[in-house]
């Protein structure tokens, strides 16, 4: 085993303490007493959206940020299938959302920043890119910058953030205002990409027009990323693989704030039982409400060029987890959505919590596994609200909800798409906590809730 939690922050010392944000997600103590079969409707009933987008409770509204093939201020253009997303303070009370989008392989330009044939993408270098292609075909995934006023609800400006990347699917905020971006494919250098893809890069929160510096973090592992998560004390981050097969993942920087640094690359096991098991598919390894003591492997080779990371990890006695998605830091705890865990393989949500000064074990709990698609289907992209509640995106098989859950473990639904079948995601809270920003994933629309949340149980 190596270095814990405990060792790893009094060896950050003040280095974890200056970091700052995130501050409205991490408030509430939850408590576990766990309920998930009750059915509440905290902000009342849904009500039929006359427009045909997204049916929401009274008093409740939404506002189109923007739609896929919008010309931003950098003169590119907004790219398809948003994604997971997280928001930072801006300059003069602005809010900056960070977005990733989740374009895969080459169709000739079309769903990318750079329209038809890439005709766009010569107004960039080919330093600008993580991965210029082969034939000038670059990687159409990357991320967006969209800075906000939450008081007038007017975009102020968007741009290309990230360029060069593919299939960035989820990710989650840091403590020192960046956005971590994942990959959610693996490939090797082909005849269309010239280089391999399975990483993880960071953006930094700004609100001026700029592109990221695209470096990969190659010791973050190399996997098909879904989405991370930093404890704000220790700056740990916490990663999620989107595979049946997959492991749950934290990196330990060797320098807190400072990704690029290297650290080590860890998956979680639980203590006294080797290989465990979560997915609760033919058998029910984990109750619901039940805590486990969890410990940390340490990973060899995690630049994985055979993508056997999950298989190597799982014969050295990590748990085994169903298609890790969404990931969110708040109530003292890492929460993570495991898209089919379950009987009925519709999904779960996992809250771990990391140990206390006095705690030799983290511990891993089974918080909601409904095995009910009319309660949760598909658990995706997730994140934790200012009063404590949990909001969940579906990513299911027909109607798509964004559902919400007390910190008691009571289900309420608080969306509908109403405008197709396509998924939810990136569901996040501007830091003043007055809007939810959200997309609806393959209309290519990012949209912006607001209303009466004063209404949430323990706001304030």
């Amino acid at each position: 085993m190596s270095i814990s939690r405990k060792q790893f922050i009094q060896r950050a010392g003040a280095v974890a303490l200056g970091f700052s944000g995130l501050h409205i997600f991490s408030g509430c103590a939850a408590t576990r007493n766990i309920n998930p079969e009750a059915i509440s409707e905290a902000f009342g009933p849904l009500r039929s959206d006359p427009k045909g987008i997204m049916d929401l409770p009274e008093g409740f509204s939404y506002k189109i940020v923007s739609r896929f093939r919008d010309k931003m201020d950098d003169g590119f253009y907004v790219p398809h299938r948003p994604d997971g997303m997280a928001t930072f303070e801006g300059p003069g009370g602005t809010t900056i959302l960070i977005r990733n989008h989740e374009v895969n392989a080459a169709r000739g330009g079309d769903e990318s920043a750079f329209g038809s044939d890439f005709a766009l993408a010569e107004k960039l270098s080919e330093e600008d890119f993580y991965d210029y292609g082969v034939n000038r075909n670059p990687g159409q995934g990357g991320t967006t910058t969209v800075v906000y006023d939450t008081e007038n609800q007017q975009v102020v400006r968007q741009f290309l953030s990230l360029a060069g990347t593919l299939r960035n699917c989820a990710g989650g905020p840091t403590p020192w205002n960046s956005w971590i971006t994942c990959e959610e494919i693996v490939m090797q250098p082909d005849d269309t990409y010239a280089k391999a893809h399975g990483y993880v890069f960071e953006v930094p929160a700004t609100a001026e027009p700029g592109l990221a510096r695209p470096i990969p973090i190659k010791a973050m592992g190399r996997f098909n990323h879904e989405a991370v998560a930093v404890d704000p004390e220790s700056g740990i981050v916490y990663l999620t693989e989107d595979d049946g097969e997959g492991l749950l993942y934290r990196y330990i920087p060797n320098t807190p704030g400072r990704l690029l640094d290297g650290g080590t690359l860890q998956a979680l096991a639980v203590v006294d039982q080797p290989r465990m098991d979560t997915r609760n598919w033919k058998q029910q390894a984990v109750a619901v409400g039940q805590t486990l003591d969890v410990e940390w492997i340490d990973l060899e080779d995690v630049d994985a060029p055979e993508d056997d990371l999950r298989y190597r990890g799982f014969e050295d006695g990590a748990a085994r987890f169903a298609r890790g998605e969404g990931m969110w830091y708040g109530n003292d705890a890492v929460y993570f959505a495991c898209t089919n865990g379950g009987r009925e393989e519709l999904g779960q949500i996992w809250k771990l919590m990391p140990a206390g000064p006095q705690e030799e074990h983290d511990k891993l709990e089974l918080f909601v596994e409904p095995n009910d698609g009319t309660m949760i289907e598909n658990a995706d992209n997730l994140t934790v609200a200012p009063w404590g509640d949990i909001f969940v995106c579906e990513d299911g098989d027909a109607e798509q909800y964004l559902n919400g859950i007390t910190p008691e473990g009571e289900i309420y639904k608080f969306g509908r798409n109403a405008v197709s079948t396509s998924e939810l995601a990136g569901a996040t809270f501007s830091p003043d906590g007055s809007t939810l920003f959200m997309n609806i994933q393959h209309e290519g629309l990012t949209i912006a809730i607001t209303g009466p949340w004063n209404k949430a149980k323990k706001w304030g």
